[in-house]
């Protein structure tokens, strides 16, 4: 199963679940009273072990550690980023996703910190060095603490801050050969989970500031499309999209399947699909309606392993003819039981949609490094290497020398 030639290999992370050392919303939120009064409270609860894999409480930070649900130095990428990239060029990777902390970059409303935009400058150079190319997300969830005083993703102008935030970023980077931009991570995920769900910051449980939310983020990205273009016409520019396989069995089934995939996987797309010159997608779920998953083997995190949805999801992307490139697939596995099977799987399922004509351009596994997975923490174990959080030492787990095999011969 041959690949296209100069398909492009990697894996992704993002700034506030590696880099460590971060001050915005989410390391506020982190460490809040109520927060910490929570989980506290939560891991004393009768059962709460039950709900893990026993082995996950072999290994610092657990579940049960505080410390586990604050950022902090995370895997100190910020820092390290030269030692980890020399990983992942020893690896074969020939493209690496990474996003750019806002919080850094305008800590104070207009006010530009020109010290870390020349920090993320070295950071691509140190890409462009080892000849990875460099897809940068321009906003991955976080948000500066100040933007977050004015409403945070429902303060009226919050698209125009986004859009000249942008422009800043672009600017420098693009100079150093960055060629594909993705504006947002996941609009869907981070809507829902901070104002339906009221699961994340500022944990609010709304259908009107939900759907508020998710139109200033439609905006946002047509006015940095716009920006980025006109600082230069060839540059790549698309967003990164969660999209989840449905199925369903039976007519009334098959309605919700297809109210759900118009409200889910399109309606943001439809939005933006003139404001986009490829797709990043994220892909990690199968859901079946009217039934239940399978649920034959899982990651970690109780998440069912289906790399067959990976087809169809790229499949369903076909209509909107544009490149896609993977930005997004894993699963956590501390103990590397299923990723080398769960990648080889997943590819064999792309290498079927393009054999049928879907331009499928590059794969990019989440993740890198172990990293701060959101509210859960530390705990779960995405990446291809293994950080131990005590030294931060680094250990390329034996499924990422599996997937360099495959990068290597560029086929499966």
């Amino acid at each position: 199963m041959a690949f296209p030639k100069n398909f492009l290999w990697g894996s992704s992370t993002s700034s506030h679940q590696v880099e460590g050392g971060n001050f915005n919303n989410w390391s506020v939120w982190e460490k809040s009273e109520s927060r910490i009064k929570n989980l506290e409270s939560r891991i004393k609860e009768p059962g709460f072990k039950n709900q893990f894999p026993p082995y996950v409480f072999d290994k610092w930070p657990s579940p049960s550690d505080i410390e586990n649900y604050i950022s902090g130095k995370s895997a100190d990428h910020y820092n390290r980023f030269q030692e980890d990239f020399d990983i992942a060029k020893s690896l074969g990777h020939t493209c690496h996703r990474l996003s750019i902390e806002w919080s850094r970059i305008e800590p104070k409303e207009g006010e530009f910190d020109e010290k870390e935009i020349k920090h993320y400058q070295q950071v691509v150079s140190a890409l462009k060095e080892r000849g990875i190319e460099p897809f940068i997300t321009i906003w991955h969830w976080t948000l500066p603490l100040w933007l977050r005083d004015k409403g945070g993703l429902l303060a009226k102008d919050f698209p125009e801050h986004f859009a000249r935030y942008s422009e800043k970023i672009v600017k420098p980077l693009s100079k150093l050969g960055v060629k594909f931009w993705i504006t947002i991570n996941e609009p869907n995920v981070i809507t829902g989970a901070s104002y339906l769900k009221g699961q994340w910051p500022p944990q609010k449980k709304n259908y009107f500031a939900y759907n508020k939310a998710l139109k200033n983020l439609i905006y946002a990205h047509k006015k940095s499309y716009s920006a980025i273009k006109k600082i230069d016409a060839s540059l790549n520019v698309g967003i990164a999209k969660n999209q989840i396989f449905a199925e369903a069995k039976g007519f009334f089934n098959k309605i919700i399947k297809h109210l759900f995939n118009q409200y889910w996987n399109f309606n943001f797309l439809n939005k933006i699909k003139n404001h986009q010159d490829f797709i990043g997608l994220n892909h990690y779920f199968h859901k079946t309606i009217g039934g239940n998953n399978k649920n034959e083997k899982t990651s970690d995190m109780r998440w069912e392993l289906y790399p067959k949805a990976m087809y169809s999801v790229l499949k369903d992307l076909e209509k909107y003819n544009k490149p896609v490139y993977i930005t997004e697939n894993g699963l956590a596995d501390m103990r590397d039981k299923h990723r080398e099977w769960f990648i080889k799987e997943s590819l064999k399922n792309i290498h079927q949609a393009i054999e049928e004509g879907i331009d499928v351009r590059g794969y990019m596994h989440w993740s890198l490094l172990d990293n701060f997975e959101w509210d859960k923490g530390f705990w779960p174990r995405f990446g291809l290497v293994e950080i131990d959080h005590k030294t931060l030492e680094r250990t390329i787990r034996p499924s990422a020398y599996k997937f360099s095999e495959i990068i290597k011969q560029n086929d499966l």
